[in-house]
């Protein structure tokens, strides 16, 4: 996280453009794409989720949600429109209510993660709250699921645990979208 604090803005303007040019080759017309909106140094931008609305003509954003005694939840989702956006918890901005289940996430044919790092059998480094393996604990055999990382956050190896879900595809500014072993 540090290291990506020291990103000029401009490199990360146009790693993000990269990033968005990159969507072309995984998102369908017509589909239904759950993704991210990026805080901090996370790769990605506010535009990407426009590119996203227009190629796939549904993107659903995820809400993040605890116990009372603050353990993760799987993320409930809810339908991106452009200037809609509230805050939310931890520095987030989501989507306001109405939100969808937990189980909208079965509707997707893509899922963008952001990611601190991935590893080349599909292993994903989060921020280590666990919502997105909590939440894809059963995607469809045929569903995408994408780390987007910056070029030097793929690596040979991540330690990982059982419960860890293995992304199919990571897209890197430089690299494009790279595929992964099938997950187990």
């Amino acid at each position: 996280m540090a290291a990506r604090r020291l990103v000029a803005d401009d490199v990360r303007a146009a790693e993000a453009a990269l990033l968005s040019g990159h969507l072309e080759l995984v998102v369908s017309a017509g589909s239904t794409v759950c993704a991210y909106v990026p805080v901090g140094a996370e790769p990605g931008s506010m535009a990407m989720l426009d590119v996203l609305l227009r190629r796939a003509g549904r993107v659903l954003l995820p809400v993040a949600r605890t116990t009372s005694d603050n353990i993760p939840l799987p993320l409930l989702w809810g339908e991106y429109r452009p200037g809609e956006l509230v805050s939310g918890r931890w520095g987030l901005r989501e989507p306001p209510e109405p939100w969808l289940p937990e189980s909208a996430v079965a509707d997707a044919a893509v899922v963008l993660l952001p990611a601190l790092a991935v590893d080349r059998r599909g292993v994903r480094l989060g921020k280590g709250l666990g919502f997105y393996d909590r939440s894809l604990t059963r995607p469809h055999r045929q569903t995408r699921l994408i780390a987007m990382i910056r070029d030097d956050e793929l690596v040979d190896e991540l330690p990982s645990e059982p419960h860890d879900v293995r992304m199919t595809h990571a897209i890197t500014p430089g690299r494009g979208v790279i595929a992964f072993p099938d997950r187990e």
